[in-house]
């Protein structure tokens, strides 16, 4: 490797860090505001809320990374076109290439840390994810009771006790239910018990009220009943969210975990071999494609040459088809969530990326081709 590869490497991946780490930053705010939401608001702890939020952050990451590919490559040849070092390059003789050998490279590089991500760490991460969801989904005492705090342990139910004394009774306690949109039911009571039935496969859980009031509102015709009761049992199973411990997710498998029979695999998880081959070739398909985000940036920037005006023109175009790539991509997951045959479509976009850049690199290293092929024409 040369020194104009270490120093083009250099920048390239510098750059590549301060995108990579902004837009993990922004991707990260958007979805802790809802994850601190849902957990705090549930009554976990702020270490709760940490451990969701790093143990997101590998899937965040692989979002991430074809993005920071991109920018960080356009950015460099933007400034090293703007600064005339490509000019001077392509004078000495370097063909686009020689220039783009570290660009391949850096791409090379960053699809390794995509493999990295998508073949294990985010696998990994999911399940710890989901184990833990399940975990403070089946703590009742942890996921619903808090005492004096209202509490929404699901959309448009509220839940309120004012005290929970030593042996669990919950005293004056207040439930709301709005998930009926014709019908509004509030239940308060003097006492409450919470009550276990883990006698079946599926965990049960029952609320008891002592010495309470049900108050039933009508939306249609705005008719409110009201009825007291000395005992009244409320079954919130529904409301507590939670994985089936028994069921394995293939998007909570590494790679090597997912060789071998699919017909048996797809048994053992409820899973087609269709959304099994679209996991399973997703994992390849996503390093393959931050190879060609950066040869794509560097291709098409390259073409548009030196401009005083700069090469904002270009950068246009190559988000452009960065984007229509991308939503290739989307049409062609579809199109194998159909067809489990339809696998070879997946890396499609990819290689149409890549074909594209090898095009644009040809017409940079023979910029005059077209011309001479009408003068051939003409001539004829």
């Amino acid at each position: 490797m040369t020194r104009f590869d270490r120093y083009m490497l250099s920048q390239l991946f510098v750059l590549f860090g301060f995108f990579a780490l902004v837009l993990v930053a922004l991707f990260w705010i958007n979805r802790a505001v809802v994850l601190f939401d849902r957990l705090i608001g549930n009554g976990q702890s702020a270490l709760v809320f940490l451990e969701f939020s790093s143990l997101s952050l590998p899937k965040l990451v692989v979002t991430v990374l074809p993005i920071a590919t991109f920018a960080g490559a356009v950015y460099v040849i933007n400034r090293m076109s703007g600064e005339s070092e490509l000019t001077v390059l392509q004078s000495t003789g370097s063909s686009p290439w020689r220039l783009a050998r570290p660009v391949f490279v850096y791409g090379l590089c960053v699809a390794g840390m995509m493999s990295v991500l998508t073949h294990f760490l985010v696998p990994m991460a999911q399940a710890q994810l989901n184990q833990r969801e399940a975990e403070i989904a089946q703590n009742v005492t942890n996921g619903l009771l808090t005492e004096g705090t209202f509490l929404h342990p699901a959309e448009s139910v509220t839940f309120y006790t004012r005290q929970i004394d030593a042996d669990g009774v919950l005293r004056d306690v207040f439930l709301s239910d709005r998930r009926d949109p014709g019908e509004g039911v509030i239940y308060t009571a003097a006492e409450a018990y919470l009550v276990r039935n883990d006698a079946t496969d599926e965990l049960g859980t029952t609320l008891i009220m002592v010495d309470g009031l049900a108050q039933r509102l009508s939306s249609g015709d705005k008719r409110l009943a009201t009825a007291q009761f000395r005992d009244f049992s409320f079954d919130i199973s529904t409301l507590m969210s939670r994985s089936l411990s028994g069921s394995q997710s293939i998007r909570t498998m590494t790679t090597p975990a997912l060789l071998g029979d699919w017909t048996e695999l797809g048994s053992r998880t409820d899973n087609s071999l269709s959304t099994i081959a679209e996991e399973y070739h997703q994992r390849f398909t996503q390093p393959f494609f931050c190879i060609v985000a950066a040869l794509l940036g560097f291709a098409t920037l390259l073409i548009g040459g030196y401009s005083r005006f700069g090469v904002w023109r270009e950068v246009a175009i190559a988000f452009g088809l960065l984007v229509a790539i991308d939503g290739f991509r989307g049409v062609a997951v579809d199109m194998v969530r159909n067809d489990a045959g339809a696998w070879p479509l997946m890396y499609l976009p990819s290689l149409v990326g890549l074909a594209l850049s090898c095009a644009m690199l040809t017409h940079a290293a023979h910029p005059g081709w077209l011309a001479r092929m009408r003068r051939r024409r003409g001539a004829a």
